[in-house]
């Protein structure tokens, strides 16, 4: 029966990639397509589902501190959203149930605020995947809403202590004193290596955090969440999370999978969910609204709104614990199930149009923004630069220390991770925080003098869309970019930029050319500037 998912989810993922869409559509569609054909789910695909999520939280808690979470824009936009929105949509529900739309009538204001409490959660799963996969997460908007749903998490488990009247042991006081065995975490991490011990390490932090929370009565996937916070300031928490990655995607397809599984909708219940799935537009404003309101740039706003307008899985607990409850009817559970998935495909879509759309629209947007935005998003000019390294991820740090010995002080570093840069102008390298992609930054950056910019980024389609925004910017110099794959090296060239380094098989020669001074020192590379 296991080969069955792993079937429909390969054919259905292979068939959504194909016409450009993420795959993750794919295995929702495949789950709906095994419901419908009479496949029943076992605890199997469950168990993988559970892991997957657990795996995703723990992998949120490496790259979060704790700080984050504290500042205003943060809790004060998770709440005030997460308020504003069950009352505007308990009143919602009752207009609807006024124009006598199925379902809504049989709901009084008490059920219809929850209903619209269950949809003021965004999906960390869809968040986080699409987060990963553009290369966002440490971005400014990518911090802020992961942020915002580690503060919905934490409103999740005072909710499900409330509805389920489940009080934590008095044990659970004693997790107050896992920040004293910190150390011991931290060095069983040194021991672990670099081999296949490091993600077994993950996976049993992962889920032993899970299961110490659940013992004491606390949602198991916040300790999950809190053993990843724990680890995030531990020099190999980005090289766990990237051996954890692989582990994490393949047992999230059975989250996916399992949604479809929920029931089987009739038209009207479609139909509803179709509605539903609309406010999501309310959803956008509300959270963009509230952002801008407290000072946060209008594109940092509009691109976290836009990313945290979808409805969460955790909807569907709450819905559940609900009808369990006998406060709403079990049609209720296949509505918010489908609004989820619907709500999960138009975010995948719309967020990789994000960055055009606001190109396309930002003198409107900046409308919105205040006249004096928060410090931390003040960037700083770099002085005497005539090249910029802009990623300074592993090859943009080697390409940034190479540059520095061979011209100095002229050369300036670029990163989207706020701590990443705080940490090298603490060792006073000449470094400045700055996301790429921010068409804003561009034209406020004086980039008369710098001769050179060099995009030491993962991602293709990023150094692409940088260069459009270069050129736009009326940058005049010279533009070159890291490539992995061949045709990934031809769409850059294709996109103007001027030299494309394609680290997989120029590294080698580089290699080769270096090791061969050993033997013949004449014979050594002749370049000026070192392989990256």
């Amino acid at each position: 029966m296991e080969f069955i998912w792993i079937l429909f989810a390969f054919v259905c993922g292979l068939a959504v990639k194909l016409v450009n869409l993420p795959p993750l559509i794919g295995f929702l569609l495949a789950g709906f397509l095994l419901n419908y054909v009479g496949i029943q789910p076992s605890s199997v695909l469950d168990s993988l589902a559970n892991v997957g999520i657990t795996l995703m939280l723990f992998s949120i808690g490496l790259k979060l501190h704790v700080k984050d979470l504290l500042k205003r824009e943060v809790w004060a936009s998770t709440l005030s959203h997460m308020g504003v929105w069950t009352v505007l949509f308990g009143g919602l529900g009752l207009l609807f149930a006024m124009l006598s739309l199925p379902y809504f009538t049989q709901l009084t204001l008490q059920t219809a605020a929850l209903i619209g409490f269950a949809l003021s959660f965004s999906s960390t799963v869809c968040v986080m995947k699409l987060l990963e996969e553009s290369g966002e997460l440490k971005t400014r908007h990518g911090q802020l809403a992961l942020g915002i749903l580690v503060m919905q998490d934490i409103v999740a488990v005072v909710f499900l202590v409330a509805a389920t009247g489940q009080i934590p042991s008095l044990w659970a006081l004693g997790l107050f004193g896992l920040i004293l065995v910190r150390p011991l975490i931290n060095k069983l991490v040194d021991q672990a290596g670099h081999g296949e011990m490091l993600p077994l390490t993950g996976l049993f932090l992962a889920l032993g955090g899970y299961e110490l929370f659940y013992l004491v009565g606390v949602k198991g996937d916040l300790g999950a969440l809190i053993f990843g916070i724990l680890l995030a300031s531990h020099t190999k928490a980005s090289e766990m999370n990237k051996s954890l990655m692989n582990f994490k995607d393949l047992f999230l397809i059975g989250f996916f999978l399992s949604i479809g599984f929920t029931a089987l909708p009739t038209l009207s219940m479609i139909s509803i969910s179709f509605i539903i799935t609309l406010v999501i537009l309310a959803k956008f404003a509300l959270f963009f609204v509230l952002l801008t309101k407290l000072k946060l740039r209008g594109r940092t706003s509009f691109l976290s709104a836009l990313i945290l307008s979808n409805y969460s899985e955790f909807g569907l607990i709450v819905v559940a614990l609900s009808v369990s409850n006998g406060w709403l009817n079990k049609e209720w559970l296949v509505i918010l199930a489908l609004a989820v998935s619907f709500s999960f495909v138009i975010t995948s879509i719309i967020y990789r149009l994000s960055h055009r759309l606001y190109l396309k629209n930002k003198d409107a947007i900046r409308q919105f923004e205040s006249t004096d935005c928060l410090p931390v998003d003040v960037f700083s000019q770099p002085k005497g630069a005539h090249i910029l390294v802009v990623g300074l991820g592993r090859v943009g740090r080697g390409a940034f220390e190479s540059l520095k010995n061979l011209v100095g002080s002229s050369v300036a570093g670029m990163d989207a991770d706020r701590i990443r840069i705080q940490r090298m102008q603490e060792a006073n390298e000449n470094v400045f925080y700055g996301d790429g992609e921010d068409a804003d930054l561009w034209e406020r950056l004086d980039t008369s003098d710098i001769q050179l910019i060099m995009l030491a980024l993962p991602i293709a389609e990023d150094s692409t869309n940088i260069a459009i925004q270069l050129r736009k910017a009326n940058y005049q110099g010279q533009i070159a970019a890291i490539a992995r794959y061949q045709d990934e090296r031809d769409e850059l060239l294709a996109a103007g930029i001027d030299n494309v380094f394609n680290f997989y098989t120029e590294a080698g020669t580089g290699f080769a050319e270096e090791s061969l001074g050993l033997i013949r020192p004449n014979e050594s590379s002749k370049a000026t500037i070192p392989a990256l």
